[in-house]
This record gives structure tokens, C-alpha cells and sequence, in this order.
């Protein structure tokens, strides 16, 4: 078991660190702000506002937020997904202190100056107009919004140009009241540092915010508190239902290759059965050469350049899919061959040797990638922020273990079956 340290503030901001001798330290804090949280009308801010937490607080200017962590070689980053915005840093642990200091400075303390909503919001635009240009990308949001149709996860995390147009201050201050309060971020870090101290910086450190918050829910400035109220009730409800649109949608996008995906709802965070599908997942289409699509698809037919399926986890809900881009001429044979690979899963279970291949490799690969401290220390503190539990590799290694051909046999029919996918296809 790994052996974090973990204390909550009587802010309610949470603090997890995971101990290791290196002066290299991955910190950030995340926040329970994403996509899924806005509102109707909202769409993009909670991204648009990840943008602006770099551009002023009440302490520091944009310049100075940049300087004060780079100046020293540091890297200062951020990222907003569907359910939460983060915000981190890689910092020698000799200006450690400092890290601290300018993350809680910008997720607490920033101002969101109206010059700079205007100026943003066209940086941000240019970002969606590039993004407009990258079918490969976009088509997993359209995916998504097929299948999350009416629901907060069924838009795209950057928003439209025209809904930022619309976006002032306090509309991007509304946002920070509702969701960027101490008790729905967590401070994580990665690296050897003195625990104890970093809890006295943050209680430092978040102090003002906590004033700063009392402040703002006394003047009442979320006139649309109730809405979220609500919203968030409804959210609450959704269970994984498995997609039965079985449908084809054609988008004419005039691009020189078509591309295509396949999938359906799939099962949350927390649901035992995300784990079967994690290794169906791998094994269909992970990163190895050895994936069944790739083989079927490149390797052997050299129809794709690029073939992969995905799975995500949310907190009441999932996705898992399939995608591939080929010749336009080659969609029906591609479809075909993908196709099998999933009938071949759903009728015949995998043998013992099969199953004792496929374990090994995602073991190894999971193995591997642990090993990139930034991305375990994003892990982590993603899976305590929503779940309150500890990213614990061997845990994960053990439910691996666990699986049989007859639980995987049975993910493969719930989910993989043809009723159950809606295709999409860029042409």
C-alpha cells in the first residue's frame, strides 16, 4: 500500500501527498469545476476561466504569476476536463514554498479584470477555430454529445465563440463563488517535502480566500445558486444506462480521410465492473502494436494509420468507444473488421493464456507509466478529489488479477453487442 499523508483544513481544502526522495516536486491543487458544472448558458467558462486564473490576482500581475515560477525554472500548467479544472506545477524543491504560494494566489485570488476577459476570450477563440480544424479530435466530442444528449457532459469543454463573447467579470466571478471554495479543491503533491509544513502554508495561504468567500455569499452574487441547486440534484440521478440509439450518423465535413467512431455509455468510477472493461479495452485497442484492432486493421490489411479505443470514468457515468480514420472508399471494410474483433470477444471467452497474456501486459504497462511521477501525481489527485480514496497501485494490480474469461465475456455482451453503439462518421 502506498503511504500517503493526507489532512483536511478547517476550510475544508483537502491535502494528499505522496512521500518519495525526490527534490523534484509535482504539486497542484484540483478543483471540482468542470464542464458538467456549468449551467445552461454557461458553456466554456469553466475552461475560460482556468485561462483567466493567469491573468491577475489581487497580489500579482500576469507577468508576475509567469516570472514568479519560471523565473526559477519551473513549469506552471493547467487543464479543465468534464468534471474538474487543475491546476499544477514541477518545481526543485528548494522554491517549494513559493509553488504554494502562487497556486493558491491564482485559484483563490484571481480577478478576472475585464481588460483581460477581452483579450482572452479571443485567445480562446482562436483555440476553438483550431480545435474546429482537427476532425480527429473533435469527433470524440461529437461522439459524446450524441450520447449525452440533453446533459451537461454533452457539450464541449472549450464552449463557442459566441457564448465567450458574451462572458464579463461577473459572470466569470459567479463561476469562481460557486465552485472554487476550499472545500471543493484538493492540494496535492508529490515529492520530498515536509508534510506538516505544507499543511501550515496552506492554512496560510487559504486563509484569505475563506474571508474572501464569507464575503462574496454575504453579498449574494450567485442569483442563480437554486438553478445549480438543482442541476446538481438531477445530476445525481444519472445512472449508466446502456446506449440503445444503434443508429449511424453521416457528418459531411469535406475532409481528405473520413473518420469514425463507435461506442456507448459505459460504467462509472466506482462501478466493479469498469475494471473487466479496462482490460477489454487494452486489449481491443490500447497503446501496444499487439491490440486485436490494430493488428486487424493495420498490421494485417494496412486500411488505418491510426486505430484505438477509449474508455473515460466519470463519477456517475462512463463512455467507451472506438475510433479509426481511413480512406473514405474503406469505411464499410474497416467497420467490418471491427466489428468482429467485438463479436469475437462477446462469443468466445478468452482462453486461460490469453487472459494470463492480456494481464500481464496492461500490468506492465501500468507499471511503466507509474513511473511518470507528474502524470501518477494528476492520478491521485483526481481519484481523491472525487472519491475521498487513495490512488493505491497494487490495489489496482490486484483487481487486474481478479478478472476471469467469464467476466470479461459478459462486459463484451452489455456493451459491445451491435444494438448497443451509435456510430459516427466524419466523411
Amino acid at each position: 500500500m502506498m503511504e500517503y499523508n493526507t489532512y483536511t483544513l478547517d476550510s475544508g481544502l483537502r491535502a494528499i501527498h505522496l512521500p518519495s526522495d525526490a527534490n523534484v516536486i509535482y504539486c497542484g491543487i484540483a478543483v471540482k469545476a468542470g464542464t458538467r458544472h456549468e449551467l445552461p448558458g454557461q458553456e466554456g467558462l469553466a475552461h475560460f476561466c482556468e485561462h483567466l486564473a493567469f491573468k491577475g490576482t489581487s497580489r500579482r500581475s500576469a507577468v508576475q504569476i509567469i516570472n514568479a515560477l519560471e523565473g526559477v525554472g519551473g513549469e506552471l500548467n493547467a487543464f479543465t476536463n468534464k468534471e474538474d479544472t487543475v491546476y499544477y506545477c514541477a518545481i526543485l524543491r528548494d522554491h517549494f514554498r513559493k509553488a504554494v504560494d502562487v497556486l493558491c494566489d491564482i485559484v483563490f485570488h484571481s480577478t478576472h479584470p475585464q481588460a483581460e476577459v477581452e483579450k482572452e476570450r479571443e485567445v480562446v477563440c482562436d483555440e476553438i477555430e483550431s480545435y474546429e480544424d482537427s476532425p480527429a479530435e473533435l469527433i470524440y466530442d461529437d461522439l459524446e454529445n450524441l450520447l449525452f444528449d440533453g446533459h451537461p457532459l454533452g457539450h464541449n469543454i472549450l464552449g463557442t465563440c459566441q457564448q465567450l463573447r458574451g462572458y464579463n467579470h461577473d459572470d466569470t466571478q459567479h463561476f469562481l463563488h460557486q465552485h472554487y471554495r476550499p472545500d471543493n479543491c484538493v492540494f496535492f503533491a508529490s515529492g520530498n517535502i515536509d508534510f506538516h509544513q505544507l499543511v501550515r502554508l496552506l492554512q496560510l495561504k487559504v486563509e484569505g480566500s475563506e474571508l474572501r468567500f464569507q464575503s462574496l455569499e454575504m453579498r449574494d452574487v450567485s442569483p442563480s445558486a437554486t438553478r445549480l441547486k438543482s442541476l446538481n440534484t438531477q445530476l445525481s440521478t444519472l445512472t449508466p444506462q446502456l446506449s440503445t440509439l444503434n443508429n449511424t450518423v453521416v457528418r459531411h465535413r469535406g475532409t481528405h480521410q473520413a473518420h469514425v467512431m463507435m461506442g456507448a455509455l459505459a460504467y462509472p468510477a466506482d462501478d466493479p465492473r469498469r475494471w473487466p472493461l479496462y482490460l477489454l479495452n487494452n486489449i481491443l485497442g490500447g497503446p501496444g502494436l499487439n491490440s486485436r484492432l490494430n493488428l486487424a486493421l493495420r498490421e494485417r490489411n494496412g486500411l488505418v494509420y491510426t486505430v484505438e479505443s477509449s474508455m473515460a470514468c466519470f463519477s456517475d457515468t462512463g463512455i467507451w468507444s472506438v475510433y479509426f480514420g481511413c480512406d473514405p472508399q474503406d469505411v464499410d471494410c474497416c467497420r467490418h473488421l471491427v466489428r468482429r474483433e467485438l463479436n469475437r470477444l462477446i462469443e468466445k471467452p478468452l482462453t486461460d493464456a490469453q487472459l494470463r497474456n492480456a494481464k500481464r501486459q496492461l500490468q506492465g504497462q501500468l507499471a511503466i507509466a507509474s513511473d511518470n511521477r507528474e502524470q501518477f501525481a494528476l492520478d491521485f489527485a483526481k481519484n481523491y478529489l472525487h472519491s475521498g480514496k487513495l490512488r493505491d497501485l497494487s490495489d489496482i494490480m490486484r483487481h487486474i488479477d481478479a478478472l476471469t474469461p467469464a467476466s470479461l465475456q459478459q462486459t463484451a455482451q452489455e456493451l459491445m453487442a451491435e444494438e448497443h453503439l451509435t456510430t459516427l462518421i466524419y466523411r
